[in-house]
């Protein structure tokens, strides 16, 4: 589509709301403070919100607005980093006069009137970064905004380790150094490590189980978060320690939330997952999904979907 559309709603609009998704990564963190800080640092005039939860991890990018539902009145709502319009946070989006949607993952839901998923940007972060780009004519960015925009794409992209990263990847992520950022400042602070989260690294590194063709994963019971008094997010960040097995190509950490939700964060370096996700509520990238289970007891099936796809992948390699 074309980003002047998404440019002129911006400059026709005061208010303007800004959500992501539930249980926000450094992805939406990035993708929603870049956001706000490009349209008010452009056009002062505007009110710019960031609405939805709140993320620890990523708390020095920024802390989200709490707004009265009078301020949805004729605004306008932008939707980023989310494929699935019941992953949205906050069920106000609704209330907007009209909703853009900027996603990167493949297409779940065709929700909003004005909808910008481009599936070949490794994080939503760097389109925000070359919205930004694209017209730097008429739009201004401080270190702010470049330091969200920023630690968005580093922790999307695993420090641009992963597949997707090209050479349009580092030269939005150079223009925003010359914006300001410091690279081994974001490092630093994405790097900090809690005593509790290194000894549940420790536990993930021991006790992951396997499955016949090479599927491995770690069940993170409620107890065992509570056992070592990490947060959610720490918890659920585990899925990046079984990453790189020699031999197992494909990982996941299953995670119990209260009110017994049960949720799949799921990995490959091998072959395609993102269909298995679908088969269990969920979607995502082809090779990072995300995925939903009844219960535990639905988890057998899992692994037998998992174990069928790599069968399928081998016998095609």
């Amino acid at each position: 589509m074309g980003l002047e559309i998404i440019l002129n709603k911006i400059k026709e609009y005061k208010t303007i709301i800004i959500h992501g998704h539930l249980r926000p990564d450094g992805d939406c963190y990035g993708s929603q403070f870049g956001l706000k800080d490009i349209i008010k640092s452009s056009f002062p005039e505007k009110e710019v919100y960031v609405v939805g939860q709140t993320s620890d991890y990523v708390s020095f990018v920024g802390t989200p607005d709490i707004i009265d539902d009078s301020k949805y009145e004729g605004s306008l709502v932008i939707v980023v980093d989310t494929a699935t319009e019941s992953r949205i946070s906050d069920p106000r989006y609704k209330l907007g006069r009209e909703l853009i949607k900027i996603d990167h993952h493949i297409p779940v839901d065709q929700y909003g009137d004005i909808i910008w998923v481009d599936t070949n940007f490794p994080s939503c972060a760097q389109m925000i970064a070359y919205f930004y780009y694209r017209f730097k004519d008429e739009l201004k960015l401080s270190k702010t905004g470049a330091v969200a925009m920023y630690t968005g794409i580093v922790t999307d992209t695993g420090r641009f380790r992963f597949r997707g990263v090209d050479e349009l990847t580092h030269q939005l992520a150079g223009m925003l150094i010359t914006k300001g950022v410091e690279p081994d400042e974001v490092d630093f602070k994405l790097s900090q490590e809690t005593l509790d989260m290194v000894q549940l690294k420790g536990k993930v590194l021991t006790g992951f189980e396997r499955s016949t063709e090479g599927f491995i994963y770690f069940k993170m019971t409620r107890d065992i978060i509570e056992e070592y008094g990490v947060t959610d997010e720490q918890a659920a960040s585990m899925v990046s320690v079984l990453g790189g097995i020699e031999n197992h190509p494909v990982w996941a950490l299953i995670i119990e939330y209260p009110g017994n939700e049960v949720r799949v964060r799921l990995r490959s370096n091998g072959p395609t997952i993102s269909d298995v996700a679908n088969k269990f509520e969920g979607g995502g990238h082809a090779k990072a999904a995300g995925a939903r289970l009844n219960s535990w007891e639905d988890l057998p099936k899992l692994v037998e979907a998992v174990n069928q796809r790599l069968i399928e992948w081998r016998k095609s390699n």
